[in-house]
């Protein structure tokens, strides 16, 4: 038996807050959006390289507050090019913790995402 890739679910409440977020501050690209009917919560996917995440506005779907770690291949290119963003609402840093290096930063929902690059062996 083989198990795929986890797709995250991650709670939004403010759509465009959202959006500016994972789109231009993180560089994640709409894969697809998904309505029952044009005043319904929003559902949608976005992707970066291969991280790929879901978020909801759907009551139940997730619990707002959420934590993932996301394995990047070089953090300091990610932690320039995210300082080099007009994004106001965050500045990350990079953090040297005894298992990784790691940049945590907050969604507009408080979910937080937790960018690591594994140690050389």
């Amino acid at each position: 038996m083989r198990l795929g890739p986890v797709v995250p679910i991650l709670r939004m409440f403010d759509e465009a807050r959202t959006r500016a977020f994972y789109v231009d501050f993180l560089g994640f690209a709409i894969n697809w959006e998904h309505r029952f009917a044009p005043d319904l919560p929003l559902y949608l996917q976005v992707s970066r390289g291969g991280c790929v995440l879901h978020l909801s506005a759907h009551h139940g779907d997730a619990t707002p507050g959420s934590a993932l770690r996301i394995e990047v291949e070089a953090l300091d290119p990610l932690h320039a090019e995210l300082h080099g963003s007009s994004y106001t609402y965050a500045r990350p840093t990079i953090e040297q913790q005894p298992w990784s290096r790691e940049m945590s930063v907050k969604d507009p929902s408080g979910n937080r995402l937790v960018f690591f690059e594994r140690p050389a062996l």
